[in-house]
Formats: C-alpha cells, structure tokens, sequence
C-alpha cells in the first residue's frame, strides 16, 4: 500500500505502509534420546573387515560407531589406507571373499573399483572405505565424524 504526503519541502514523497503481520510461536519439540540398539551382527561384521584388512596389510584400521548419531545412513563405517591402487584393490576384493565365507553376505553395493583411489564396499548397516593414502589424509573421514566412538585395529 502507498501513501502520498507533502514533504516539508512542499514536494510530494511517497511511502511504503506495510502492515505488521503476527507471527505464532511454535513450542519446540521434545527430543528423545538416541537409544543405541545393539547389533550383534554389525559388530562381528566390523570384525571379519578389520582382520581382512589387516590380512593384506593395510594402514591405520579403525571403525567408526555410528549408532548414536540419528542422522547417520548406517552403524559403522571401517576404514582403512595403503600407499597403491593395487593393494587398496587386493584390500577389497579379501573383505568380500572374508564377508562371504564368515558372515555370508555380499555388498549390497560397491564403487570406485574402476579406479581404485577409494573404494566404498555397502553391506548395509557397515560401509567400508579403503582409501589411497593421499586420499585418506585428503578426505579426512574421521574428521567429519568425530563425536562418534573410533575403534583402532593392530595387527
């Protein structure tokens, strides 16, 4: 809406009138708090990928729990780096014939075999990255998720 009044100047000015709308409050909402399920199958599954790993001599394993962040896509992810796209193809094929032999289960998907920089095994509720060194230290992974619980595995 415009309003038309003479300025003190005799000329004529024109004002925007905007009406004040009322906003409502909403009250916030009342969050529960995250219940960690147990999943006794995710963690043997964290398991059977570390020791693969660590079979053909990957760098820093560790897993992440994902659990208690709501958020997340699943409960774990595991990770791991070696220094050529050889050994980082070596790492993920052992996890999938280790998974299949132990724990009967294939990859719901994979990616990045083309290439092998980082390659990304989805068993459902455990993701696994085995990474190229200089990707692992690129991407950071851990970092990202920091407020969750990080396991190490030595060999």
């Amino acid at each position: 809406m415009r309003k038309e009044q003479k300025g003190t100047d005799g000329k004529k000015e024109v004002k925007k009138v905007v009406k004040k709308q009322t906003v409502k409050r909403v009250p916030k909402a009342k969050l529960s708090p995250v219940k960690v399920v147990e999943n006794k199958e995710g963690v043997k599954a964290v398991n059977v990928i570390a020791n693969a790993m660590l079979d053909k001599k990957a760098k820093n394993v560790c897993s992440l729990d994902l659990r208690k962040i709501d958020t997340s896509i699943c409960d774990f992810f595991v990770i791991c780096n070696a220094e050529s796209t050889t050994q980082v193809r070596a790492i993920a094929d052992n996890i999938e014939d280790e998974m299949i032999v132990k724990c009967d289960k294939k990859p719901v998907r994979e990616q990045g075999k083309e290439n092998s920089f980082w390659i990304i095994l989805d068993y459902g509720d455990v993701v696994v990255h085995v990474f190229q060194t200089q990707y692992r230290e690129f991407y950071r992974l851990e970092d990202l998720w920091n407020d969750c619980k990080k396991t190490a595995y030595e060999d």
